[in-house]
């Protein structure tokens, strides 16, 4: 747990995943990245899947929800997924928190993708599907729902429907376009270039702000501007989309938070970069 002004944040283990590094790192030599986080024998890196949870006054938000337990067998060896719990490891991590998931009333999701809202929906002993927050409202760009529901050949392995059908169909989607406060202190930005809609999370309080970054910077080793993913639909949009946030977020102080990467969740950028390179920091400054 972490105080940001009037604010708590708990950062959330949801779990481990393990994903291509020569695609989690795109144009980034081998020899480089591997410096960063080694791959094992299948050539994947280990990520974490860390969840947000912000404490306000004025309600519980639950920022990303992780990979859900909706997955077979297979799709769980092929991306090294190890979430267990009651029923997801993300449900143990918010009751560690010293909360129970009906506590939940915002769920933000900067995407749609298998591993960031997976969790927005659960299956049941008897196989149904239903959202796993039922008393929540869920926050997405419009924008993004509507790219999910194409379907088309270079995105349809990371969209499951089945992860947030459940919660169209229940109607607790609230759609947003563009720049939004959820609630007091609590806001989006877009950050397009992974998603054409993807968007990270501002939280303010009390003149201090935190930034959940999510798949614009996946991980400290991502800070650079070209160590873009290969799974970025729009590359030279993520670069320009990093350079206007993080030159905003060195500026002003910001913590940053980090979902994917296996050891930093969070951090300031120091305004003393070396060579250009965004440097990590533990205080701003």
């Amino acid at each position: 747990m972490r105080e940001l002004g009037d604010f708590r944040l708990h950062c959330l283990d949801a779990g481990q995943l393990r994903l291509d590094g020569g695609a989690m790192f795109g144009i980034v030599p081998k020899p480089l990245w591997e410096k960063k986080i080694p791959p094992d024998e299948r050539n994947r890196i280990p990520l974490a899947m860390r969840c947000v949870l912000v404490e306000t006054p004025d309600a519980l938000v639950l920022i990303d929800t992780g990979i859900g337990n909706k997955d077979d067998a297979k799709f769980r060896d092929i991306y090294g997924v190890k979430n267990d719990g009651e029923p997801t490891a993300l449900e143990d991590a918010i009751r560690g928190a010293g909360f129970q998931p009906a506590d939940v009333s915002v769920v933000i999701n900067s995407h749609l993708h298998f591993d960031h809202a997976g969790g927005d929906t659960l299956i049941t002993p008897e196989g149904a599907i239903e959202p796993a927050f039922p008393g929540a409202r869920y926050v997405v760009q419009k924008g993004e729902w509507e790219f999910a529901q194409l379907q088309n050949e270079r995105i349809r392995a990371s969209y499951n429907l089945a992860n947030f059908q459940a919660v169209t169909e229940a109607g607790l989607f609230d759609f947003v376009s563009g720049p939004a406060e959820i609630v007091p202190g609590v806001s989006v930005t877009p950050t397009p270039g992974h998603t054409p809609h993807h968007q990270s999370i501002i939280i303010e309080s009390a003149g201090a702000t935190a930034c959940y970054l999510a798949d614009l910077v996946p991980t400290s080793a991502h800070l650079p501007f070209p160590w873009i993913m290969g799974y970025d639909v729009e590359p030279l949009v993520t670069m320009e989309s990093k350079r206007k946030l993080l030159g905003q977020a060195t500026e002003e102080g910001w913590l940053l938070l980090f979902e994917h990467d296996p050891e930093v969740p969070w951090g300031y950028l120091s305004n003393k970069q070396t060579e250009n390179r965004p440097t990590l920091v533990d205080e701003p400054g």
